[in-house]
This record gives structure tokens, C-alpha cells and sequence, in this order.
């Protein structure tokens, strides 16, 4: 038999199901990988390995006894460092919540354990999941299982070095700004970032984000993102936003889709070799019979940092002012002060500019079904540096990388991350697909599409 470690969830619970392989067998592998990778790594921060054995054991019992919780009992889960596990520590990569210790688990991982996945342990993310890459005072830099001299991205770089290395099939990541889809390109996974509402949550860290932060699956395959997804999505009143979503099921086919691509906004330079594979992605995906037109983004980077920007700003400094100190990053020192400086005219000038710019996204999406851009504009960069400091040759600022995803958090729209050919080099390229509210299953149907057509998950890092 193949690695238990290598195997996707829903092969996983396949071999459940059969009696063919016990989730205790299955966890023994991945811990066995995790002993000799995460060194390495630094994937996962937080392991609980007598908890995911009792789960496992439990898990066990059940398959035997024919009464699964789910179709993913016994399927191991990593959860990042910003969404509470009781009992594990949730540091958000700062000092300031070295010792935090929560006794609830957040909606989403409370749903995962009642659906018997053994929860493995917390994995890294950068301070307050503010930053691009994956490092902080705490526990170091996380390492990109392609090239460990190289980072996976941020916020959510531990749990896709986690999932591409073999230390668990699932993870659960968040995305306030693009924190899912480009650690995911930069890893050779698909990951979403979901509609707000559509995995409810509550009992969680405080949301300096507002609803621009959501929490979503990374996972292997798209099978076993949308088993995942559809153990976390139904509504929950704690969370209103999920109340007014259609129930999240795929369509029987994927159907066919009006698709804007847009390679660059604007000035911002992009890696050419991202840039190829990407426009060779939009012509694979026309000959699967879409539509797709080359445009223009329907707004500009620059009026998308004068939306986001106000909302972090003031997001940390209301936290820094709740808890007390100061965090240890410089570059999150910088942002505190700025979001101090801001005035309440600034704030709900953005939040105002916010609600305006949704409104203005839903109509354009009664021209287009979806729009489809590189993930990130660079690949992956030395896993000690905040960001790259040119792109293409020319000089950018630490958010030149990410400025492709911000906008679908600022317009509460679900986004997927998708493999596409990666580089010369071998390191994996993503690109992105974007659709209105509510339209995840729309996307996790094409993503299903995309794969059947040009399969990625035979790729593995060397070593």
C-alpha cells in the first residue's frame, strides 16, 4: 500500500470504510512524517499527539462498529494558529498570547470534531496573521516543502507546508487578504477562501478583520476541500451572515462560465513565469468550453490599499489597546501607529467606501460569472524575508506580491486558489478564480473541472 501519509482524506475514508486501513494505522504514518519533516519545516507548531491517538482510537471503534460520525471520521486535521483548539495553545504567532490556552474550540473546528477528524495540532502563521510570509519571535520561519530555503507564503504558510509535506491531508487556514490562496499557490494546493457566512463562525479570536477574514479548507485535491467544506458550511445563528446563503452542493456538472482574466493590475509587475502559466490556464480553460475575454480589473490596487489598509490599521490598534503592549514585528509597530493616527472620519470613510465597492462588484458580476487573475504576483522568496523586494526587476513594496486577492475580501467574495504548471525551477504556481457571494460550490464545480482536465496531486516536493 502507498504511504498512508500520501493519500488524500477521501482515500483515507475509503480505506476506512473498508476495513482496509484503521485511523489509528493512518495517524501512525502521519506522525511518522511529522517526526521527519517538521523539523525541517517548522510546519506545526502546537502537536498534540495524545489527543489525535485517543481521537484516532475512538475513530477506530467506530468504523468497526459501522456508525462513522462523517465520511472523514478519522481523517487527520491541522488547524492554524489564529483559530482556537481547547486545550492547545493559540498563540497567533505573538508574545502577547504566548500563554493562551483557550477552553472552546472555534465553530469550525468544533464541527470537524464532531465529525471525527483527529485534530494533529496548531501550525505556524505570522504575528497576528498580518504579514505575507510565515515567521515570528516565537517559533522562527516556517519552510516551503519545495525549497526549504524558501518561504510558503503567509498568514496560513504552516498549514499548506503542513498539507504539501505529508503532515496531514486537511487543514483549516484563514484569508483576510489573500492568506489561503497564495500559500497555496506558492505550495501546489487548492485552497478557498469562502463567502462570508458560508463557515459560519464564533467563539474565535478577536476579528480585527470584520468580515474580511474567513475561515477555509486546504487540502490536497478538490475532493476532498469540498468533503471538508461541506462538514463546516451549514448556517449557525451565531454567525447571521450564513443565514442568507444557498445551501452549499455542487452541480451536477460544471456549467459554462463568462470569465474575465485579467494578468496584472494595473503598473504592478508580475514573475513572467507566473504570468505564462497563468494565460496558459485561461486558454485551458476556454477549451473546456468557457468563455474567457482578457480585461481590465474593474478597479484600481491603488483604491483597493485606501479601502484595506484603514481596516487592519485600526483592527490591531483596537486589539494592542484592549490587551496592552506592543507586538514584536517592526513592521506591525508601524501599523499600530498608523491605525492611532487614524481618524474616525478615516475609519468609516473606508468601512462607507467598503459597502460601496460591494455594491458596485455585485453588479459587475451580472456581465461576468467569474475573474480569474495569477494567485500572487511572485514566487515564493527566502523564508527569513517579509516580502520580495522586486518583482520582474522592478522594485515593490512589501504588499507587491499579494495584490491580486485583497479585493475579494473587500467585496465579500469566495475565492479559489488552483494549481496550474509550475515553474522552471519546479516550484508551484497558482491562479485564482473569483465568483459573486454565495457562488463557492459554482467554483469548487469548476475547480473539479479543472482538475479531472490537468491533475495535480501526483506532484510532490523532492525529498
Amino acid at each position: 500500500m502507498t504511504d498512508p501519509a500520501l493519500l488524500p482524506a477521501t482515500a483515507l475514508a475509503g480505506l476506512f470504510a473498508r476495513r482496509a486501513l484503521s485511523p489509528i494505522e493512518a495517524l501512525d504514518a502521519v506522525l511518522a512524517r511529522i517526526a521527519a519533516r517538521n523539523p525541517r519545516l517548522n510546519a506545526i507548531v502546537a502537536l498534540d499527539e495524545a489527543g489525535a491517538r485517543a481521537a484516532a482510537a475512538a475513530s477506530t471503534a467506530r468504523w468497526q462498529a459501522g456508525t462513522p460520525l462523517s465520511p472523514l471520521d478519522g481523517v487527520p486535521l491541522t488547524v492554524k494558529d489564529n483559530i482556537p483548539v481547547a486545550g492547545l495553545p493559540c498563540s497567533w504567532g505573538s508574545p502577547l498570547f504566548r500563554d493562551w490556552v483557550p477552553e472552546r474550540d472555534e465553530l469550525p473546528v468544533a464541527r470537524g470534531r464532531a465529525a471525527g477528524l483527529v485534530i494533529l495540532g496548531k501550525t505556524n502563521v505570522p504575528e497576528f496573521t498580518s504579514q505575507g510570509y510565515t515567521d515570528n519571535t516565537l517559533f522562527g520561519p516556517t519552510r516551503n516543502p519545495w525549497d526549504p530555503a524558501l518561504t510558503p507564503g503567509g498568514s496560513s504558510g504552516g498549514a499548506v507546508a503542513a498539507v504539501a509535506s505529508g503532515m496531514g491531508p486537511l487543514a483549516l487556514g484563514t484569508d483576510g487578504g489573500g492568506s489561503i490562496r497564495r500559500p497555496c499557490s506558492h505550495a501546489g494546493l487548492v485552497g478557498l477562501k469562502p463567502s462570508p457566512g458560508r463557515v459560519p463562525r464564533c467563539d474565535g479570536l478577536p476579528a480585527i478583520l470584520l468580515d474580511l477574514e474567513q475561515v477555509g479548507p486546504i487540502a490536497r485535491t478538490t475532493a476532498d476541500l469540498v468533503a471538508l467544506l461541506g462538514l463546516l458550511a451549514a448556517p449557525d445563528p451565531r454567525d447571521p451572515a450564513s443565514a442568507g446563503l444557498p445551501p452549499f452542493a455542487l452541480p451536477a456538472r460544471a456549467k459554462r462560465q463568462r470569465i474575465l482574466f485579467v494578468p496584472r493590475f494595473g503598473a504592478n509587475p508580475v514573475d513572467p513565469e507566473i504570468a505564462t502559466a497563468t494565460a496558459i490556464a485561461a486558454a485551458r480553460l476556454a477549451s473546456l468550453g468557457h468563455r474567457v475575454e482578457e480585461g481590465d480589473a474593474p478597479f484600481t490596487p491603488e483604491e483597493l490599499a485606501a479601502l484595506f489598509g484603514p481596516v487592519g490599521q485600526s483592527g490591531l490598534a483596537w486589539l494592542l489597546a484592549e490587551r496592552g503592549g506592543e507586538p514584536a514585528a517592526p513592521a506591525l509597530r508601524e501599523m499600530a501607529a498608523a491605525g492611532r493616527a487614524l481618524t474616525p472620519r478615516a475609519v468609516f470613510g473606508a468601512l462607507h467606501g467598503i459597502a460601496g465597492f460591494r455594491r458596485r462588484m455585485a453588479a459587475f458580476f451580472g456581465a461576468w460569472d467569474l475573474i480569474l487573475t495569477p494567485a500572487a504576483a511572485a514566487l515564493p522568496w527566502p523564508a527569513e524575508e517579509v516580502a520580495p523586494p522586486a518583482i520582474d526587476g522592478q522594485s515593490v513594496g512589501p504588499r507587491g506580491h499579494a495584490v491580486f486577492t485583497n479585493f475579494a475580501n473587500l467585496a465579500g467574495l469566495p475565492g479559489i486558489a488552483l494549481p496550474c504548471d509550475p515553474s522552471a525551477g519546479g516550484l508551484p504556481i497558482g491562479f485564482q478564480l473569483v465568483g459573486p457571494a454565495g457562488s463557492d460550490a459554482r467554483l469548487c464545480a469548476l475547480a473539479a473541472e479543472w482538475e479531472a482536465a490537468w491533475p495535480w496531486a501526483a506532484r510532490w516536493p523532492p525529498g
